[in-house]
């Protein structure tokens, strides 16, 4: 357990352990997608994290997927984060803003304008998504032009830009878990024919021009990527392919020398040897499903310098002090993970220091 406890540098931030908070949904924005009035708080309250990476937050209308969502693309949303992002770092912690474009995982009703999601192509994921009517089948989407694909970049490079302004540390990039990104490697989501469809170049491109566009506004060193190699998530098949692009993908973005590499680890161990062989920068990994005794497994071995920490941080503000000190954790509430309302479940966790008081 000591190698955690090392101190390291990722793109500009002196990190004081090797221990991240995971991007995780929590469904607490404002209705215009403002951050809600007691995020500031609960993001602060995990500052000991070191970096914390917010929730997916939408870079445009057409990128909201679920209800309660952030975004970061309006003046609003910007005051908003700055709240946040100020918070976090007079407790002394990093914040990256993670960019999130749902792509086709969203149903109209939960949309400012309403409209058709957008993908790669105009295929549904055979899935339900939470509406305020309910659980909603979601629609076939609208297959983006290449005009289409454009903007979205464009899109994702002002919500960086935004997102700085904000005064966040950075910003990464999801381009996993079945989102758009994700969307444009797979194979079952990806049947366009075009030059972002069909060989394992063609359906990394639109990842590689995302972070292009991210990198050319806001600097590499702020700029972090993720990605979940052999997802099902959303429906995703990524085909006999999905390692050849993901091989393709990192080879090309380790050239523009980004803060980080954050990997959702699903158990294909010779695929992380891979990785961490492809990849010369800081590498995030977050291991599914892991055992609490089982956290430092890849920093031994060579194959992360940084450990992201989801539930158990949400469920812990003080989870840094618990693990040093063997301290027992909270469990989670999960039936308040999502759309929950004022501080239950979200800022209501109790420290060790307050569960020892008399």
């Amino acid at each position: 357990m000591e190698k955690i406890w090392s101190k390291t540098t990722v793109g500009r931030m002196e990190l004081p352990h090797r221990l991240a908070m995971a991007p995780m949904t929590r469904s607490r924005a404002q209705g215009d997608g403002t951050p809600g009035e007691l995020s500031s708080l609960y993001y602060a309250q995990r500052a000991s994290m070191g970096l914390l990476i917010t929730e997916g937050t939408q870079p445009s209308d057409d990128g909201q997927g679920y209800l309660g969502s952030p975004g970061i693309y309006t003046d609003k949303h910007i005051e908003g984060w700055r709240k946040v992002t100020d918070a976090i770092h007079q407790a002394g912690g990093y914040v990256y803003i993670q960019l999130m474009h749902a792509g086709r995982m969203s149903h109209p009703d939960n949309t400012p304008h309403h409209r058709q999601p957008v993908a790669p192509s105009a295929v549904a994921p055979a899935a339900q998504m939470f509406t305020a009517k309910g659980m909603q089948k979601i629609p076939i989407p609208r297959e983006l032009t290449e005009a289409d694909i454009r903007t979205t970049i464009d899109d994702f490079r002002r919500a960086a830009a935004a997102a700085i302004e904000s005064g966040s540390d950075g910003v990464e990039i999801h381009g996993a878990n079945g989102y758009l990104i994700n969307q444009f490697i797979s194979e079952n989501s990806n049947r366009r024919t075009d030059a972002y469809g069909g060989s394992a170049i063609n359906r990394a491109r639109f990842a590689i021009e995302v972070v292009k566009a991210v990198v050319e506004e806001i600097g590499a060193d702020r700029t972090g990527f993720r990605i979940s190699p052999g997802t099902t998530l959303g429906g995703i098949d990524e085909g006999e392919q999905g390692f050849e692009v993901y091989r393709y993908l990192i080879k090309q973005i380790a050239q523009f020398d980004l803060a980080y590499l954050h990997v959702m680890h699903l158990g294909n161990d010779a695929l992380l040897r891979e990785i961490r062989s492809l990849w010369p920068n800081s590498l995030l990994v977050n291991r599914a499903g892991r055992a609490l005794d089982d956290l430092c497994v890849d920093l031994d071995n060579g194959l992360a310098d940084v450990v992201p920490v989801g539930v158990w941080s949400l469920a812990n503000p003080d989870f840094v002090e618990r693990l040093q000190s063997g301290y027992p954790l909270n469990e989670a509430d999960r039936a308040s993970l999502y759309f929950g309302h004022g501080s239950k479940g979200y800022t209501d966790y109790p420290t060790m220091k307050e569960l020892e008081q008399p």
